[in-house]
């Protein structure tokens, strides 16, 4: 898919925008590399031209403009505009994406929606991070230069006149978005939906927020290692990833927003506030909380609300979910063995507990500061590991070999209900993109069959390009998926839907259950272990943790 980026900047600097386009930069630090002689390295391989300017004088050619019309004079401007548009690195094979023909689309793309504008219009091939998706770079001054006619998207009388500036708003982003969609279709790209709202929202800036702090903590935990002491931690998260998964776990169980409330502060201490129907999120290490709109349409109001109203569902209707038999009773039986629609999924209860880890008093670092907070956790700890025995006794485990073997299927188990659910999620997928080309395979259908009566077809082309080429498409995808066989009806593609739709929120039910389920085995394990004195070696520490991000 091809999406579209703005980013406004002050700078005065004109000539940083043409270094960063034709020289290595450090996608970490965002600095040039320079050689072993402290010169600039140019990329591999770029492709760069200017509009109403030439692209090497292009720094020198804006600041002559911005003088003449005494304007971007003083630092609080929006000097230059950058956008990037970045094409799906499936296009480069499949598609035969090149980097001269991105750059004849971005050459035009520029012309089209900044008319008037000195712009410098750059391609790259080797994609960010050398993720290897062709992307081209759209810089243009904030300062009009040429007298342009006027176009429908233009919102005042001065947007197509010299010396007024580039005005982007809400209506102008959503004209751009459409444009990339409507190129990208002509030219048979990926292309996804660029305006409707994302489930998980991720801007760029918190991509680059876990990217340098998970380097971070890589090299805090590398020099922990070195020094002998095992690290607890290996996965760095972003204060807006904290929200997500406690939101996601939290309403997932939850059949009433009170309830939620009260999942989210007694677990995770995150405080949720409602204002004029929007849901905000305190995270408990912030003072301003967090919309549910700046982390996605799923963190939202409509959203929860549906999916409690499906656990509601689910519960009166007796579909909820309860763990594996113990270890003790040798009838428990693998969940899924094959991944049928109609297959029946084992009703289970399961009742969480308060079990708490307890805590490790010599790598807690407040505990060996305050002795009057060392005299509370071991107080705390007591507690657990009385919790601890008594669990062991309810369920029965005798020894420790017969925890370690419940635990360990419990893991079996999650992994095949996690396989499981990945494969229906797949499948339902497949049947959204099909059911997507069959309606636009029908919508065009007509003007198709018009086409083929038409006397003159090259003119009638022209002038239904647009509907022949989306028609000729769903055609096609069709036709490969279906193998020449006939193609299904609407009627029986959403009927598979809603099937698979059934079949995946009562396999998500089983897996949220398990997860707990297995969660509380860890964590009895862990107290039993430190009941008896036992501590877990290195390599058996570094392997549970890769299960768990796996």
């Amino acid at each position: 898919m091809a999406i579209l980026k703005h980013i406004a900047s002050k700078n005065a600097d004109y000539g940083e925008a043409q270094r960063y386009l034709m020289f290595q930069y450090d996608e970490y630090m965002g600095k040039p590399i320079l050689d072993t002689n402290g010169r600039l390295i140019p990329r591999e391989e770029y492709y760069l031209d200017g509009i109403n300017c030439d692209p090497f004088t292009f720094d020198i050619e804006c600041k002559e403009l911005n003088a003449q019309y005494r304007k971007n004079q003083t630092y609080d401007e929006i000097k230059s505009h950058h956008y990037i548009l970045s094409f799906d690195p499936k296009d480069a094979e499949e598609n035969g994406l090149t980097g001269e023909q991105a750059q004849q689309l971005g050459l035009e793309y520029a012309k089209k929606n900044f008319p008037g504008h000195q712009a410098l219009v750059c391609t790259h091939t080797d994609g960010n991070n050398e993720s290897g998706n062709i992307h081209v770079h759209i810089v243009i001054n904030s300062l009009r230069k040429f007298d342009v006619e006027r176009q429908p998207f233009m919102e005042r009388l001065c947007d197509s006149r010299a010396g007024y500036k580039h005005h982007l708003t809400k209506d102008y982003l959503i004209h751009l978005k459409q444009s990339v969609m409507d190129m990208c279709h002509r030219e048979h790209l990926n292309q996804i939906d660029l305006l409707t709202p994302a489930e998980k929202k991720i801007t760029d800036r918190e991509y680059h927020a876990n990217r340098r702090g998970q380097k971070k903590f890589d090299e805090r935990n590398k020099k922990m290692l070195s020094e002998g002491i095992t690290p607890r931690k290996t996965k760095f998260q972003t204060q807006k990833d904290f929200l997500r998964t406690a939101i996601e776990d939290s309403a997932a169980s939850a059949h009433n927003l009170k309830e939620f409330q009260k999942l989210l502060i007694e677990r995770y201490h995150i405080t949720l506030k409602v204002s004029r129907g929007r849901f905000s999120y305190l995270h408990p290490d912030r003072n301003k909380p967090i919309t549910g709109r700046n982390l996605g349409t799923c963190y939202e109001e409509n959203y929860l609300f549906s999916l409690f109203e499906k656990n509601t569902e689910r519960q009166t209707s007796g579909s909820a979910a309860e763990p594996p038999l113990p270890a003790n009773d040798t009838s428990s039986a693998p969940l899924f063995s094959e991944l049928e629609i109609e297959a029946e999924i084992p009703d289970f209860i399961f009742i969480k507990s308060d079990l708490r880890l307890v805590t490790d008093l010599q790598q807690c670092v407040k505990a060996q500061h305050s002795q009057a907070y060392a005299q509370r956790l071991k107080l705390s700890n007591l507690q657990q590991m009385a919790k601890t025995v008594a669990y062991v006794q309810e369920h029965g485990y005798n020894t420790p070999d017969d925890l370690q073997t419940a635990f360990s299927e419990a893991q079996t188990q999650m992994a095949d209900i996690r396989k499981a659910l990945r494969s229906t999620e797949q499948r339902l997928k497949d049947i959204n993109e099909q059911i997507h080309y069959t309606g636009q395979y029908l919508a065009y259908k007509s003007v198709y069959n018009q086409f083929l009566k038409s006397k003159n077809k090259k003119q009638f082309r022209q002038e239904h390009q647009s509907e022949i080429v989306l028609y000729e498409t769903a055609r096609k995808i069709l036709k490969e998926r279906s193998g020449g066989a006939k193609l299904p009806s609407m009627k029986s593609l959403k009927a598979e839907k809603e099937k698979l739709a059934i079949l995946k929120d009562s396999q998500y039910n089983i897996f949220q259950n398990l997860r707990c389920y297995q969660n509380e085995l860890k964590t009895v394990c862990a107290n039993v272990d430190m009941i008896l004195g036992k501590f877990p070696s290195r390599q058996q520490t570094e392997k549970e943790k890769s299960q768990d991000i796996s």
